[in-house]
């Protein structure tokens, strides 16, 4: 596998510095480059506008303990649980205690939550014990966080946005040092370099490796398959969640019915009316991952529906109105019908081996959201926790690239400093025939809700000769499935070697969980095993 994504030399690139590279503009990106810019120069990459990513399109909302009746103790508590024993301890502890303070600069920064009667308003959602979601507009709780933080991005002179930027590889010097990224201008289609002191990828998740997924078109993995060529450490690959409902109509886009329809009363009923979930711990709040294989069991014997009725018609109306309109949009009226919903892929737990500062195994390079994988959210994500994770963990890779920088002043890298494997990056231009849809359908077939050997052995084979024979060329559809297939391999390899079912991994040739198996699934680009490493214990 190359290094870089393209053939360049040094010669064709135009060069600029700053001190504070940040990759991605959704919330973990937007917020790391606000604290950020309190101290250095900041430039934020994005792929498309400023708002598009994974946050403008969250519904359900951002789960943090600030009722009353809630605490840091309690939300740790479902943290863990919902993790099926996988999660860091000391990083969960981490969320559930600094979030309330994140949450409420949030909220400075001009984000605006419901309320009632004047006070913040929570909803329930699957595995929480408290009601603790704060919600926006009903459900456009991510398009609201995300139109607050471009308006401060936009109003902070030490913040250069540079839109329409398909972030292409990472750079290092001789030491191995992280010291920019090289980044394609989607306008008129000339290479840049970005060189910086710090480097942050806040790059979103990879549900476009999916045919069917809740996730915008620019979840394409491709911080992730950078971090994997550049040789960073990838942890927990094959967790990959599949929300449980998302409307299902043939020929229409997957899109998301919030877990807190449910969390507000909404049942679950296959085609017979009747509520299958009532044997099963928690009922249609169960853990994501028991409610989704649960859906996939019962779509087998026919169709599978999610009654709105017993909500209400004023909350249904008030509470949901963008699931309301949109299912209107579809011809269903969920005051009155059954919605028809199948599970589709959602977030991805694993990413980027990062440690609790955000941290990778690359000196100088930190993740943060989705793209990231310290551990917080184990083998299945509690949820809303997604929004809280991107909050807390920029913060905290900010606060640590200040102390750094304290303690040693940095130069700024040159672009003498930038170190070329010739072979590798000045490969011959050619590519195989492979169309994002056959490898979606690899994916979902043999990668998806229900895994075994012989099927994850097959798309490996089927991924790795595509990765191998595709090189692309400089349209962005061709990146987009060249880094889909380098993180495709990644999720289907760490599938293969976890003998285990859990969380949002399940093995039907494996259907039990082991304690002898409680361990991180490490890859690095080059090596062959996927190696692994145990979990922290809690204190």
């Amino acid at each position: 596998m190359r290094q870089f994504l393209v053939p360049w030399h040094l010669e064709e690139v135009r060069v600029h510095s700053t001190g504070v590279l940040v990759l991605g503009s959704g919330i973990a990106g937007l917020y790391t480059a606000l604290k950020a810019s309190e101290h250095f120069d900041v430039t934020v990459l994005t792929k498309k506008g400023l708002p598009e990513s994974n946050t403008k399109h969250a519904q359900g909302g951002i789960a943090v303990a600030l009722e009353e009746e809630d605490s840091p103790s309690l939300h740790y508590d479902d943290t863990l649980y919902a993790g099926a024993g996988l999660c860091e301890p000391e990083a969960v502890r981490i969320l559930a205690e600094d979030g309330p303070l994140r949450v409420e600069e949030l909220i400075h920064m001009g984000a605006h939550f419901d309320q009632k009667n004047g006070r913040l308003s929570f909803t329930q959602e699957a595995a929480h014990s408290r009601r603790r979601i704060l919600h926006a507009n009903g459900d456009a709780t991510g398009e609201e966080i995300e139109k607050a933080l471009v308006a401060q991005t936009l109003g902070r002179d030490r913040i250069l946005v540079r839109e329409e930027q398909f972030f292409l590889d990472l750079l290092k010097n001789d030491q191995g040092e992280v010291i920019g990224a090289l980044s394609l201008n989607c306008k008129n289609q000339e290479l840049e370099m970005y060189l910086a002191k710090a480097v942050v990828l806040a790059t979103g998740g990879l549900g476009q490796l999916y045919c069917y997924t809740t996730n915008p078109g620019v979840a394409t993995g491709d911080g992730m398959a950078a971090a994997y060529r550049a040789g960073a450490q990838m942890m927990d690959m094959e967790f990959v969640q599949f929300h449980p409902t998302a409307l299902f109509i043939p020929g229409a886009k997957r899109f998301l019915i919030s877990e807190a329809v449910r969390g507000e009363g909404a049942h679950l009923v296959n085609a017979y009316g009747e509520r299958f979930m009532e044997d099963v711990p928690g009922k249609e709040l169960a853990p994501r991952d028991v409610v989704a294989r649960a859906i996939w069991r019962e779509r087998a014997k026919g169709q599978v529906f999610l009654d709105f009725r017993p909500i209400g018609v004023e909350k249904v109306t008030q509470r949901f109105p963008l699931i309301y309109q949109t299912c209107l949009d579809h011809g269903i009226n969920v005051l009155e019908d059954l919605l028809p919903v199948a599970p589709a892929a959602h977030y991805m737990m694993g990413g980027v081996r990062t440690d609790q500062l955000g941290r990778t195994s690359l000196p100088f390079l930190y993740a943060c959201g989705e793209c990231a994988c310290n551990g917080v959210h184990g083998a299945n994500r509690l949820a809303s926790n997604s929004l809280l994770d991107g909050l807390v963990f920029g913060g905290r890779i900010v606060e640590d690239i200040v102390k750094r920088a304290q303690a040693s002043a940095r130069p700024t890298p040159q672009i003498s400093d930038v170190v070329i494997d010739q072979e590798d990056g000045l490969e011959t231009h050619s590519k195989a025939h492979i169309e994002r849809e056959n490898l979606q359908e690899v994916m979902w077939e043999y990668v998806g809700i229900i895994r075994e050997k012989e099927r994850l052995e097959k798309a490996i084979t089927l991924l790795g000769q595509w990765d191998s024979t595709f090189h692309p060329g400089r349209e962005i559809e061709e990146l987009e499935l060249k880094n889909l297939l380098t993180i495709g391999v990644c999720v289907a390899r760490a599938a293969v070697a976890r003998q285990e079912s859990r969380g949002g991994h399940y093995r039907s040739d494996y259907p039990e969980s082991y304690e002898h198996t409680l361990n991180h699934s490490i890859q690095t680009r080059g090596i062959n095993d996927v190696g692994s490493i145990p979990v922290s214990r809690a204190n």
